[in-house]
C-alpha cells in the first residue's frame, strides 16, 4: 500500500490541518500499518484494528497532550502512537528489543499519561487528574472498552463522580468483547439497558433474518453492527442515573460522525459517556470472523494459520508449562468429577477451553475481576469443594488482600495455578511475573512450589489435591523441557518441602528454582571447565523448605548460590536467608535473581542479558564472587 498521508503525521498538530475528507484515507493507511508492522513483530491486533476511527476522531477533536487521554488498557493505544510522533522504526519493531511498549508509557512520549498495562484503572486515574487539575481549559477523556465495567474499581469509580465536573468524557469502546467474549451479568446489563424487553425482541428476529442471508452477502457483519446502532439509539440508558450526559450510540467506524458528534460534546458542562459502536479486528476479514484467536497475534501470522493454544491436540512442540497445566487440569476434571476451575478472563491464555468445552458446569470465568476470582474459589473450597484458581502473576497483586483474608486465613485448599510466573518479556514491566513470591511467602498457611520440568508440574497438581491446605504452583509461559505422562499412573505424592538432588559436587551448592534448574546445570558444566564441582538442588518448593535436606547439604557446603527469575527480594533467596538465620548455619551466600528496578519490554536474550541471568554471566559472577579465578570485570556482562 502507498502511505500518501501517515507519513507526514508527526504529531496531532499534523492531522489537526488535515481536511475531514482526508480522514477516512487516513484510517485506511494507519489500519494498513498495523497489519504489516505486527505481521512482523506481533502483538494487540484485533482491539487497535476496532479503534482505528475512533482514535483518529478524539486526537483531531482534541489537542494531546493538553488534552489527556487514559487509555484502559493501554495495549488498544497502537494508533494513539502513530499519531504522536513515533509512526519510526520504533514502531515497526513494537515490544522488541529498541522498539515501544506495547501499552501507553510516559517514558516514550508526553502523550501517554500514565503506564497502562493492566485494567479498570482508567477511570479512577483520569477522576484524579480531574481533581487535582490546575488547567481548567484541559479535557480529561478515560477510553474504556465495555469490559472494563466488569473491573470493581471501574464501578467504585463511577459512583464518584461529580456531576458538575465539567470537559470529562468517559469514551465507551462498545464492541461486546474483552480479550474474548464477556462474562457476567455487568457487561451483559449494559445491553440490557439500551435494550429493553421488545426492543431486544427486535434485535433478535432482525439479526434472525440477516444469518439466513445468502452466504454470498459478505457484509452481513455490517448489517448487525448497523442494526445494533439503530436500536440502541432507541432506548435510554442506565448512565444517566450516575449523573453522566450520555451521548450515542455513534458509529464507531464512520470517523466523520465520530469528530461531528465530539466537536458538538466538546464544551458541555457535564460529565459525559459517549458511547460508540466498534467491531473487534474491524478492517482484517479473519479478525473480524474470530476475533479472540486475533486479540493478540505472533509474527507472521498472515503466513502462518493460528495454531490452537489449548487443549490435548493440534499442539506443536515444544508444549509450554500453561498448555501442559490445561491438559492436567482435564485430566484431573475426569478424575474427580467435582473439581471445578476458576479464572478471571483468562481461559485462552491460560490454555483453559478444553477444560471450559469438556466441563462447561464446572468452569467459570468471572472477567476482569481477580479478587472476586479469589473469594469466589474460597466459597467453593468452604463448600469441600477442590477448586483450581488459574491466574496470572502479575493478575494476582490485585488480589493480594483476598489470599490472605478469604483463602490463608480460613485456611481453605484453594489451588492458584499461577501463570506467567517469570519474565514476561515482550510485554514488559507491568506483565513479568516475579513479584508474587514477596507477598506469597508472607501468608500464614500457604504452600508454594514450581516445578522445573512437566512431569514435576504433573506430579505437584495430582499432589495438592491431596495436601488440603492453600497452594500456589507457579509455572512460566515457556516449553517445558520434558512431556508429562498424559496418563493416570500410580504415583507417590510430593509432600510439601519435598527438593530433589539434581546432581552432587564437593565445592558448591547451586539451588534453582523452577526452569532456572536447566540453566543451573549449564552452569555446572562451565564451572567444571575451572575443576569447580557443583551440587545442583531443585527445591521444588519455596515454601516450606526441605530443611532437613538442606541442612544435610550445608555440612559440607559453605558456599552457596541461590537461583531464581524473581525479584531478589521477597524470593526464594530471601526465605533461604531466613532459614539460615532461624537455624544459626553460617554460609557464604550468592543470591541471582532479578534486580530491584522495573524490567522493560524486550527479547529474551536482551532481557537476560540486561539483568545477567544468562548461563555466562551467572558463571562469571559465580567465579567473581567466590575469588576462585580474577574474571573478566564483572561490569562487562551486567548493570544493576
Amino acid at each position: 500500500m502507498t502511505y500518501s498521508l501517515l507519513p507526514h503525521i508527526h504529531s496531532p498538530q499534523d492531522l489537526h490541518a488535515l481536511s475531514l475528507d482526508k480522514l477516512p484515507v487516513l484510517c485506511d493507511e494507519i489500519r494498513n500499518k498495523i497489519i504489516e508492522s505486527l505481521s512482523l513483530t506481533g502483538g494487540h491486533l484485533a482491539s487497535n484494528l476496532g479503534g482505528v476511527e475512533l482514535t483518529v476522531a478524539l486526537h483531531y477533536v482534541f489537542s494531546s497532550p493538553d488534552d489527556q487521554f487514559i487509555f484502559d488498557v493501554g495495549h488498544q493505544s497502537y494508533v494513539h502512537k502513530l499519531l504522536t510522533g513515533r509512526n519510526t522504526e520504533a514502531f515497526s519493531n513494537i515490544r522488541h528489543d529498541n522498539g515501544l511498549s506495547g501499552f501507553t508509557t510516559p517514558q516514550e512520549s508526553n502523550h501517554d499519561i500514565f503506564f497502562s498495562g493492566h485494567a479498570g484503572n482508567a477511570l479512577s486515574l483520569a477522576l484524579g487528574l480531574a481533581k487535582g487539575s490546575s488547567n481548567s481549559s484541559s479535557h480529561i477523556l478515560p477510553i474504556l472498552g465495555d469490559a472494563a465495567f466488569s473491573c470493581g474499581l471501574t464501578l467504585e469509580a463511577l459512583n464518584n463522580i461529580p456531576a458538575d465536573l465539567s470537559k470529562f468524557i468517559i469514551v465507551l469502546n462498545d464492541n461486546q468483547m474483552s480479550i474474548s467474549e464477556n462474562v457476567g451479568n455487568i457487561p451483559q446489563g449494559i445491553s440490557h439497558w439500551m435494550y429493553p424487553q421488545k426492543i431486544s425482541k427486535l434485535s433478535q428476529k432482525i439479526h434472525s433474518w440477516i444469518q439466513n442471508l445468502p452466504s454470498f452477502l459478505h457484509k452481513k457483519k455490517t448489517l448487525s453492527h448497523k442494526v445494533d446502532i439503530a436500536l440502541k439509539s432507541l432506548s435510554h440508558p442506565l448512565f444517566e442515573q450516575f449523573g453522566l450526559h450520555y451521548v450515542g450510540p455513534i458509529d464507531g467506524h464512520n470517523v466523520k460522525k465520530l469528530v461531528q458528534a465530539l466537536q458538538m460534546i466538546k464544551d458541555q458542562p457535564q460529565p459525559i459517556l459517549f458511547h460508540v459502536c466498534t467491531v473487534k479486528g474491524n478492517g482484517l476479514a479473519e479478525a473480524e470472523r474470530d476475533p479472540i484467536r486475533y486479540h493478540g497475534v505472533k509474527a507472521h501470522f498472515q503466513n502462518t494459520s493460528l495454531k490452537k493454544t489449548s487443549g490435548n491436540v493440534e499442539l506443536q512442540t515444544p508444549i509450554s508449562f500453561p498448555q501442559h497445566a490445561g491438559n492436567i487440569l482435564c485430566r484431573l476434571g475426569k478424575k474427580y468429577p467435582q473439581l471445578q476451575v476458576v479464572t478471571p478472563a483468562m481461559s485462552l491464555g491460560s490454555c483453559l477451553e478444553d477444560f471450559r468445552k469438556q466441563f462447561p458446569d464446572r468452569f467459570t470465568d468471572v472477567g476482569i475481576a481477580e479478587g472476586h476470582a479469589v473469594t469466589f474459589s474460597a466459597g467453593i473450597a468452604r463448600s469441600g469443594t477442590p477448586v483450581c484458581c488459574s491466574i496470572y502473576s502479575t493478575f494476582l497483586h490485585r488480589a493480594m488482600d483476598n489470599v490472605f483474608h478469604d483463602v490463608c486465613m480460613q485456611e481453605l485448599p484453594v489451588i492458584f495455578a499461577i501463570d506467567r510466573a517469570g519474565l514476561a518479556f515482550h510485554d514488559g514491566r507491568s506483565h513479568h511475573g516475579i513479584y508474587d513470591l514477596g507477598f506469597l511467602c508472607s501468608m500464614p498457611n500457604m504452600v508454594i512450589c514450581q516445578p522445573r520440568n512437566a512431569l514435576v508440574l504433573e506430579r505437584l497438581f495430582f499432589s495438592s489435591l491431596l495436601w488440603k491446605s492453600p497452594c500456589a504452583i507457579r509455572y512460566p509461559n515457556i516449553p517445558a523441557n520434558e512431556k508429562a505422562s498424559n496418563s493416570f499412573f500410580p504415583f507417590s505424592p510430593i509432600l510439601p518441602g519435598e527438593a530433589e538432588i539434581l546432581c552432587q559436587g564437593d565445592d558448591l551448592l547451586l539451588i534453582a528454582l523452577g526452569h532456572m534448574c536447566n540453566t543451573a546445570l549449564t552452569v555446572k558444566e562451565h564451572l567444571l571447565d575451572y575443576g569447580i564441582s557443583t551440587t545442583v538442588v531443585d527445591p521444588i518448593f519455596i515454601k516450606p523448605l526441605d530443611r532437613k535436606l538442606l541442612q544435610s547439604l550445608l555440612t559440607h557446603h559453605s558456599k552457596v548460590i541461590i537461583l531464581e527469575e524473581h525479584s531478589i527480594h521477597g524470593g526464594l533467596g530471601s526465605e533461604f536467608l531466613l532459614f539460615l538465620n532461624q537455624h544459626n548455619i553460617k554460609a557464604d551466600v550468592l543470591s541471582l535473581g532479578v534486580p530491584d528496578m522495573f524490567i522493560p519490554h524486550g527479547n529474551p536474550e536482551t532481557i537476560l542479558n540486561l539483568i545477567g541471568l544468562t548461563s555466562d554471566h551467572i558463571t562469571q559472577r559465580i567465579l567473581s564472587h567466590f575469588k576462585f579465578f580474577t574474571p573478566i570485570p564483572i561490569e562487562r556482562f551486567f548493570k544493576a
